[in-house]
């Protein structure tokens, strides 16, 4: 798999956060019943790759992938846990290369020039700008359109339902990374039916 091939599956990867393992299948099968098919579980929590591995197992529909992935343990503890792919924080060429031997896709985070032109010499050109709006955002990403022309993004952090479309609307983004989609109130109280609901309206979004 291509990881730009993420973006043909709707306009949102919802980022989320595992802290219990007992949450993650029917968080998982919300988001699926409101069209969102690729998952970004990340590694911030100790029963983040236990929920992983419930997930693969119970969902193979999903396409499952592991954030936070800062080095080549968690890219190999990704891979082992059923994960399709990963997301970087940010990048480094050990990192990235290692990925690609282990044949785990990986987005990669950049928030500055010399960190593309970095991910660029190892072949990646579809990155994840991290933390989007905090570096600049939708500026920023105009500015990159200029000397990073063939690079595709996908914005993340600080994107929300409102900012999504015009995110979208850049030539340069294909997809977009959000935490709405999994409110930690909503998953403390099981209410599966407002995640479901999120979904969908993140499935419908469309750019500006």
């Amino acid at each position: 798999m291509n990881t730009l091939d993420l973006a043909n599956y709707g306009p949102v990867i919802p980022v989320i956060v595992i802290n219990r393992v007992e949450d993650a299948v029917p968080m998982a099968a919300a988001l699926l019943e409101g069209g969102i098919r690729v998952l970004e579980i990340t590694l911030r929590t100790s029963c983040a790759l236990a929920g992983m591995e419930a997930i693969a197992k119970a969902l193979p529909e999903a396409i499952m992938g592991s954030g936070t992935v800062r080095n080549l343990k968690d890219a190999q503890a990704s891979k082992d846990a059923g994960c399709q792919f990963a997301v970087s924080p940010g990048y480094t060429s050990e990192l990235g290369q290692a990925a690609r031997k282990m044949g785990l896709p990986l987005l990669p985070g950049v928030s500055t020039g010399s960190e593309i032109m970095m991910a660029n010499a190892d072949d990646y050109y579809f990155l994840k700008l991290f933390p989007a709006v905090a570096v600049g955002g939708i500026n920023l990403l105009k500015g990159f359109s200029g000397p990073f022309g063939d690079v595709k993004f996908c914005p993340t952090g600080g994107v929300t339902v409102e900012s999504a479309p015009q995110f979208l609307s850049l030539p340069n983004v294909v997809v977009c990374g959000g935490t709405w989609l999994t409110p930690a109130d909503a998953v403390a109280r099981g209410d599966w039916a407002h995640i479901t609901k999120l979904a969908k309206e993140a499935s419908a979004i469309k750019a500006a």
